[in-house]
């Protein structure tokens, strides 16, 4: 069992969750403890010393499943047939020879809340019916998946079961019986059809994964189904989903980012000198020597300034930058928020105005004249231009963030601009999402700009960008 849960703790670093030797040995000493009357036991011990991050669980379901669940042996579909199903169904033969009419019938109630057949063996069935595995053959998983998902027509089964449900021709689950309102009573319906459609389509993977892993071995099936992290996917390359898990963190990075630079202002400033506090403190010594006395700063919020590179070459950095502006609002005393592409404009007042990040990032993306001459990305001539026009909006109180690629187009840097803000600034950072290996190729204006700024961050990710939150103290 050690040995298990050595491999186990590995994969699960391997997959980004962050797991010490302390941990695995509260993972043995749990399961000593407690009675392991079943795997779902095993996963709660499990779970509760080496999860900490809510994002996390689904990559620890993962894993978990290829080395400890234990695949049921499949069963006939119960007798008698449930009400509302899909008539007889020889619940009497093999699964192996269950007919797909019958299956079909079961998956429909069962999604429709009308059969409490098990969604776990439901999975378990279909994959006995539909998967057709093949121990030596070099294939994944997702191309078992797809057999699975193609033989249940799990897809055109949700969408059938939806239209019946807007129709009005489908009874509402017994739970669903007592809310009077219709319309409410329908959305809830429609909810819990795709719930359970999500929960099969998961118990269908989990089952593929623990039947490979018994031929195959855990290591190697755990590693074709490693997915990265929240943290760890790329800004340049996430998803709509993606983005939604990223914006949930923001928040508390928003909050931290502003304590950071606040801290960094207290330690920096000694405030200006107390000159009656010093003549005071120096009159039981005679005036030798003199102890200069200070006024302690004032603890304010830190004034935020945001130049961001809206073009469409990082187009999805974009997008995700405006959401950390929008989180950053309520952690500074003042934000101005100025996006860029070969022209510049303050977009301060369309965060101010949107009730939405998503009405913000929309507005921005039609409304700001971010467009000077030909629409391609000009570093040099967007400075240029903040310099010209907005260049009050930097004083020393200011921490100054650049979020871009620093990628010009073979336009003119004019660096000189750059280093003429970061000396009026307090601060001086630039986060670009390009991978380091990339930067001064190309028309990449990095080199030119690196020595004006305190810090030039590679950011392509979360993990990256709390890194450099965290090494702001």
């Amino acid at each position: 069992m050690i040995g298990t849960l050595t491999a186990f703790s590995d994969e699960l670093r391997r997959a980004g969750l962050p797991v010490s030797l302390t941990e695995t040995l509260d993972a043995v000493r749990a399961t000593e403890a407690l009675p392991l009357a079943g795997p779902e036991v095993l996963r709660a011990a499990l779970a509760a010393s080496f999860v900490k991050d809510v994002t996390h669980q689904r990559a620890f379901d993962t894993v978990f499943e290829v080395f400890f669940a234990k695949a049921p042996a499949p069963a006939p579909l119960a007798e008698p047939a449930e009400p509302g199903g899909g008539g007889e169904r020889g619940g009497g033969d093999p699964p192996g020879e269950l007919d797909a009419a019958s299956l079909a019938a079961a998956l429909a109630d069962a999604l429709s809340g009308r059969s409490d057949l098990d969604l776990t063996r439901l999975a378990a069935l279909a994959v006995e019916r539909f998967a057709g595995l093949e121990p030596n053959r070099p294939v994944g998983l997702s191309y078992y998946l797809y057999r699975v998902l193609r033989g249940l027509d799990l897809d055109g089964t949700v969408t059938g079961l939806l239209e019946q449900v807007r129709a009005g021709t489908i009874e509402s689950p017994p739970e669903l019986d007592q809310i009077e309102d219709l319309g409410l009573r329908r959305r809830l319906q429609r909810e819990a059809v795709a719930d359970r459609a999500q929960v099969l389509r998961h118990s269908i993977e989990a089952e593929l994964a623990r039947r490979l892993a018994a031929v195959r071995g855990a290591v190697p099936v755990a590693r074709s189904l490693r997915r990265n992290l929240v943290e760890d996917i790329d800004f340049m390359h996430a998803s709509r989903t993606d983005l939604g898990a990223m914006r949930r963190s923001l928040a508390p990075l928003a909050r931290v980012l502003a304590a950071r630079l606040a801290r960094r202002r207290r330690l920096g400033r000694q405030g200006a000198l107390d000159f009656r506090s010093t003549i005071r403190r120096s009159l039981s010594t005679g005036g030798v020597p003199v102890s200069p006395r200070f006024r302690l700063p004032r603890h304010t919020k830190p004034e935020l300034v945001v130049l961001a590179d809206v073009s469409g070459s990082v187009a999805a950095f974009a997008r995700f930058t405006l959401h950390l502006v929008y989180a950053l609002g309520s952690q500074f005393s003042a934000v101005r928020s100025f996006a860029f592409i070969d022209g510049i404009d303050e977009v301060s007042r369309i965060f101010a105005q949107s009730s939405s990040i998503t009405e913000a990032i929309e507005r921005v993306e039609t409304e700001a004249a971010v467009v000077a001459a030909d629409g391609h990305s000009d570093y040099g001539g967007a400075f240029s231009r903040f310099a010209a026009r907005y260049l009050d909006a930097v004083t020393a109180r200011s921490t100054v963030l650049v979020l871009g690629d620093g990628r010009g187009n073979y336009h003119p840097a004019h660096p000189e601009v750059l280093a003429g803000l970061a000396r009026r600034a307090r601060r001086l950072y630039w986060l670009n999402p390009e991978p380091r290996a990339y930067w001064g190729s190309g028309d990449s204006l990095i080199a030119q700009y690196e020595p004006s700024c305190d810090a030039v961050v590679e950011c392509r990710n979360l993990r990256q960008l709390e890194r450099f939150v965290s090494e702001l103290s």
